[in-house]
């Protein structure tokens, strides 16, 4: 392993690693800033790699230690988080009006169910402990396997599976309740709402979407549904997709508001 190597292969999953951090901060900046720290460590301990592990398994477990780090110096948010955000939105009238500019301004300003799904997801995982958000993330979204997971994360691969299994379950009782796209009882009606909102004369992804879903809702298998989230996450790069813009002004928008919300309590 030299430097010549460490540039080309980070230069592989660079991409992956800064959705990986954004999304477990839920912060443009912090995730920046991890990501170059991440490097300069990387390349500070090039010489203590011993090639037990991928390089990029070696290099996440770096900048799972520094998310690790910066979040356990914050509360987890709670779980109706999307709530709470939406209420702070309704009265804030310049959020909504940077939001609309981006939609009609921006290349990357589309709202898309699909998007939001991910980001509801992306809000509501910070609900969980922070060991069951690493790897429930690591696992379903970045495809690591359980012992390369157990090797980011220096716990035992019977751990991980714990970790995973509770994630898991708790977001799916989570979304059970909450998601009205999927369940008519469900509270959480944003992805209709907003929807409505950008897209007021258009609806046709908004019914694909809603079709897929609600036919998989009568099925009853929760856990089905919850990995076709996954999915749609997994196949959704946060900077990189035709809604990157506006979804990045709403989570920074949830961040502040998670931050205030916390000041308060």
């Amino acid at each position: 392993m030299n430097q010549e190597i460490l540039n080309r292969e980070f230069e592989t999953f660079q991409a992956q690693l800064k959705s990986f951090v954004l999304r477990m901060t839920c912060s443009v900046q912090d995730s920046e800033d991890i990501v170059q720290e991440t490097y300069i460590k990387a390349q500070a301990k090039l010489d203590t790699f011993e090639e037990r592990s991928t390089l990029k398994t070696w290099v996440f477990s770096i900048a799972s230690n520094l998310a690790k780090d910066l979040l356990r110096s914050k509360q987890r948010w709670p779980e109706n988080v999307t709530d709470i955000c939406k209420e702070a939105a309704m009265s804030n009238q310049a959020f909504f009006q940077e939001a609309m500019t981006i939609r009609h301004t921006s290349p990357q300003g589309k709202f898309e169910i699909k998007e939001h799904i991910a980001f509801c997801l992306n809000c509501v995982s910070r609900s969980l402990p922070l060991e069951q958000q690493l790897t429930l993330f690591l696992k379903e979204i970045y495809s690591f396997k359980i012992q390369e997971i157990a090797e980011i994360m220096d716990q035992s691969d019977a751990m991980i599976k714990y970790h995973l299994h509770t994630g898991r379950s708790k977001m799916m009782e989570v979304f059970d309740r909450r998601c009205s796209l999927i369940n008519k009882e469900g509270v959480c009606h944003q992805c209709t709402e907003l929807n409505g909102i950008f897209n007021p004369d258009q609806d046709a992804q908004e019914e694909a979407v809603k079709i897929k879903m609600v036919k998989d809702a009568e099925k009853g298998d929760k856990e089905h549904l919850f990995d076709l989230r996954l999915t749609v996450m997994k196949e959704i790069d946060p900077f990189l997709s035709d809604a990157a813009e506006l979804q990045l002004h709403h989570l920074e928008h949830n961040r502040g508001v998670m931050e205030k919300y916390f000041e308060k309590k």
